[in-house]
């Protein structure tokens, strides 16, 4: 009797570490899954910076400029807020809104708006895109993309024709492009 009683409070403490183990191991296991769940609600983003923006603006710009046009040119983020927007002292009016809504378009739909133009001709299945506010369904507009992500778009206008402003958007791409590899 006096052996079984001792065993009992040491059975006891046994039991009640065993269980305060069983609750700190729950504890842990229960704010691993918490800090996973957090995890999984958030994302980080890669934006370019405004200097970078500038770059890439300012180059498409005297790529136009060394052709003889006169254009706008717009570079946005990745969800298509103008971040740098120039005019050339003799560009059209119209230019800017245009080269804004062909970054935006880029940027938005996450392909160049020459490509968005093909894909949007009348019969197609995405032939309604062309209804959407903004929406500039023609050459000039190209997404900035680097690692896998866009990071913004630019967007040209006033070289006469989609083609001749596609290519100053890519001299504009191509003088930040070294910047943007990661």
């Amino acid at each position: 009797m006096i052996f079984a009683a001792a065993r009992r409070p040491a059975g006891r403490e046994t039991d009640m570490r065993n269980t305060n183990i069983r609750a700190a191991a729950l504890a842990l296991l229960a704010a691993l899954a918490g800090a996973a769940q957090a995890q999984d609600a958030t994302f980080s983003t890669k934006s370019l910076t405004p200097e970078t923006a500038l770059k890439a603006a300012q180059a498409a710009l005297e790529s136009c400029r060394k052709s003889g046009y006169q254009v706008a040119v717009a570079v946005t983020d990745r969800a298509g807020v103008p971040q740098v927007v120039l005019r050339d002292r003799f560009g059209g009016v119209h230019t800017v809104r245009v080269a804004i809504d062909k970054a935006w378009t880029a940027a938005s739909f996450r392909i160049p708006t020459a490509q968005l133009a093909n894909e949007t001709q009348a019969g197609r299945p995405m032939s309604g895109i062309r209804s959407v506010p903004r929406v500039a369904a023609f050459g000039g507009g190209l997404p900035i993309e680097a690692g896998g992500s866009t990071l913004g778009a630019i967007g040209v206008s006033g070289a006469p024709g989609g083609d001749a402003d596609d290519a100053c958007a890519r001299a504009g791409i191509k003088a930040i492009a070294d910047s943007l590899e990661f």
